[in-house]
């Protein structure tokens, strides 16, 4: 058997970036400072009026001066006005920075490859793909018989988003007799769309029109019925499955499904066979799905297992079984198989892959006579083939020792062709093709960077830094060698998120190469609140135990100092929404170890946020943060919840961003968290607020306008480091 390793199959094409060029000086950032540009830090800041509005809970009173910034139509002319101010003041502020930000983002974008498309993934008879071009910000969709024939265009966002600030196709999906073509898009950046038909023989657009959805729309495979999620407009959670039939008014549609419990959110999927339409119910503490026969839309649908507290499953369809990812009796999860005919009788399921304490089962892919785990020991990640019909198992081989890697556009179930993302802190997405059954990889396509960007020049390493309470965090690093000595005179520049057990992965990013060319060393600290070490790891960074996310951070930017990893002066953290919260957290917590924080739509007033169930995604948000109903979680939430613990104190310079229309966290948090700082802090440091007035909680919706965000941050936290440009 042939095996190739993943790193090496890549390497190949990284091999010709190289240009010849002089090496740099090692450790030059501390010598050569950068020139000595005076922002203009006289400019006077906005200064919000206070109103008090009294709140009282378990007999603890709360007084809110700035409670009346929250406007829910993002109409009030007096919020607005403010908001603009706020941005008006950085643009003063920084205004001679002005070259240094415009430099970075042509940098930024430079390494956008302008005509792109994506790998080609093949289902139901055709090859379909997505092509960027030129200036163009957004995709082009299209497909093809065969992938020498001409391209067919389904959609082009380019066009469609004339008009709109903000554009985003949110799902398209193909009738299974090719011909219809089912889109949603939202042109606010509340991620509530609007869904359309298009006949893709006339290119005529239906009469059906679907409002005030999540997105996603399914076809059945009569060809006729599409299904869909509908959002409740104020608290923006889906909650309610309808199936619409072709020609009647959205009125008409039947309600398949309704979300009762306010703790779940509510998704659609499709199987990769075509056969089933799936319901996913997903609170963070136990999951379930319910199945609709695609061949029969209008039967009832069907529970596959009946949804328990403290259990999580999801599945894969393969023929008449289903491989079953579940923390039944596993706290790390295992692998079953459920017969089809018995899937409701646990008695009756297979154990494929049994649970162990020290490995973390991250998620599965099923192809014909191959499952594919993925999965996690002490952090390190693994991807290990099963042969369904022999039960030999293998380990997927790679070279780097931290990386990425994600299941990706596999959408045929009969192949022994395995998709993958593959990436590293130093090696560019790829996008890889492996044979299951040989091991032969072949590299598909890898992102470009630049014509002179050299994967070796840089190195990534993890180490792990101890905790105050003993525990050992992972870290993740990445540095260019000719500009890194482990001396303690590096910039240090320190990301991490933290919460709902989402593990940030070591992998590429480009924006990135802008800080290593200049001598920061990229710290992505895996603290607790992930699930880089399973899932201990993520429980004991969440309710009662949520402190531990902060602390670790912190005690990660100490301990990399120690290390000699980091110059102790020059020490900057980043994080966005939950990782928001986190930024808040620490400025709170330790104020002077951070020269600079970087806060994007962050998450800090969280008492308040979590006591009012119309806020969008709160009571989803119960088994996350806690329910302020109880007195306790009430208590340890106010202990931590940034907003509520400012205090009269020096605070490190700080950039807060946010968008208008932000659906997940609300303009209004961090724009009263600003007016507060501003009132409290006794420092005279940078305290930078802006916001998107078109976008949401992802930012711009264009490919190349995005990084003028980016590019704010970073000439932010090179003016504060010193750093030559």
């Amino acid at each position: 058997m042939k095996h190739l390793w993943i790193a090496a199959a890549v390497s190949g094409l990284l091999a010709g970036c190289s240009a010849e060029k002089q090496q740099e000086p090692a450790n030059t950032i501390s010598q050569q400072q950068a020139p000595n540009v005076m922002l203009n830090t006289d400019v006077p800041a906005p200064v919000a009026k206070k109103v008090p509005f009294e709140m009282t809970a378990h007999g603890i009173n709360r007084t809110d001066n700035y409670y009346w910034m929250r406007d829910d139509s993002r109409t009030n002319k007096e919020i607005l006005g403010h908001l603009e101010a706020e941005n008006a003041y950085v643009e003063s502020v920084l205004s001679p920075l002005k070259e240094t930000r415009e430099k970075l983002y042509e940098e930024l974008v430079s390494r956008i490859e302008k005509d792109d498309s994506t790998v080609p993934a093949f289902y139901n008879g055709y090859w379909y793909y997505t092509s960027y071009s030129g200036e163009n910000e957004y995709p082009i969709y299209l497909r093809k018989p065969t992938l020498d024939s001409e391209a067919e265009v389904l959609l082009d966002a380019n066009v469609m988003s004339e008009g709109h600030d903000y554009f985003s196709i949110g799902d398209y999906s193909v009738s299974e007799n090719n011909e219809l073509l089912a889109y949603s898009q939202d042109t606010l950046s509340r991620r509530i769309y609007t869904a359309y038909v298009k006949n893709l023989k006339t290119g005529e657009k239906l009469d059906d029109v679907l409002e005030g959805i999540s997105g996603t729309i399914l076809w059945a495979n009569d060809n006729t019925h599409l299904f869909y999620v509908k959002k409740d407009p104020q608290t923006l959670l889906g909650y309610q499955v309808y199936r619409h039939k072709l020609g009647t008014p959205q009125a008409d549609d039947v309600l398949v499904y309704e979300e009762t419990d306010e703790t779940f959110y509510t998704f659609i999927g499709k199987s990769k066979d075509a056969d089933e339409i799936y319901i996913y119910h997903s609170n963070t503490e136990k999951t379930g799905v319910t199945i609709i026969d695609a061949n029969n839309p209008t039967q009832a649908p069907e529970i596959f297992l009946p949804i328990k507290d403290g259990q999580e499953y999801s599945l894969e369809k393969l023929g008449d079984e289903y491989y079953v990812l579940t923390n039944i009796d596993a706290k790390n999860f295992k692998v079953m198989k459920a017969p089809a005919e018995t899937k409701n009788d646990l008695s009756t399921w297979e154990e494929v892959v049994p649970h162990r304490s020290d490995v973390f089962v991250q998620s599965i892919e099923v192809l014909k006579n191959h499952l594919v785990v993925k999965e996690k020991e002490n952090g390190m990640l693994r991807l290990v083939v099963h042969n369904i019909e022999t039960g030999e198992q293998k380990v997927l081989p790679t070279q780097d020792p931290i990386y990425g890697a994600y299941f990706n556009a596999n959408t045929q179930v009969d192949t022994n062709v395995l998709r993958i993302y593959y990436s590293s802190l130093t090696t560019p997405g790829s996008i890889l093709d492996v044979n299951l059954d040989t091991f032969e990889t072949k590299v598909m396509k890898q992102t470009r960077v630049s014509d002179t960007f050299d994967s070796n020049e840089y190195a990534s390493e993890r180490v792990m830094i101890d905790a105050r309470d003993g525990t050992q965090i992972p870290v993740s690093l990445v540095y260019k060698k000719a500009r890194f000595k482990k001396d303690g005179t590096n910039p240090l520049y320190q990301y991490a998120y933290g919460s709902y057990g989402s593990t940030v992965e070591p992998t590429f990013r480009s924006s990135w190469v802008s800080l290593l060319d200049r001598g920061f060393v990229v710290a992505i600290a895996h603290i607790r609140g992930g699930q880089m070490l399973g899932r201990e790891w993520y429980e004991d960074g969440k309710m009662e135990n949520k402190v531990n996310t902060f602390t670790d951070f912190i005690d990660v930017s100490k301990g990399l100092v120690a290390q000699n990893y980091a110059d102790k002066d020059r020490v900057f953290a980043m994080g966005g929404s939950a990782g928001g919260l986190l930024m808040g957290a620490i400025v709170n917590m330790e104020p002077s170890l951070y020269r600079g924080v970087s806060a994007h739509v962050p998450f800090v007033d969280v008492v308040t946020t979590m006591s009012d169930p119309s806020i969008p995604l709160t009571t989803g948000e119960y088994t996350e943060w806690g329910n302020p109903a109880s007195k306790a979680e009430f208590e340890y939430m106010l202990s931590y919840s940034p907003y509520d613990q400012v205090e009269a104190k020096a605070y490190p310079n700080m950039l807060v961003t946010t968008g208008l229309h932000d659906s997940q966290v609300q303009y209004f948090e961090p724009m009263k968290w600003v007016a507060k700082l501003r009132e409290y802090k006794t420092d005279d440091n940078l305290l930078l607020f802006q916001t998107n007035m078109e976008a949401g909680h992802g930012g711009a919706s264009g490919r190349f306008k995005r990084f003028e965000s980016t590019a704010l941050e970073y000439a932010f936290v090179m003016h504060l480091a010193d750093v030559e440009l």
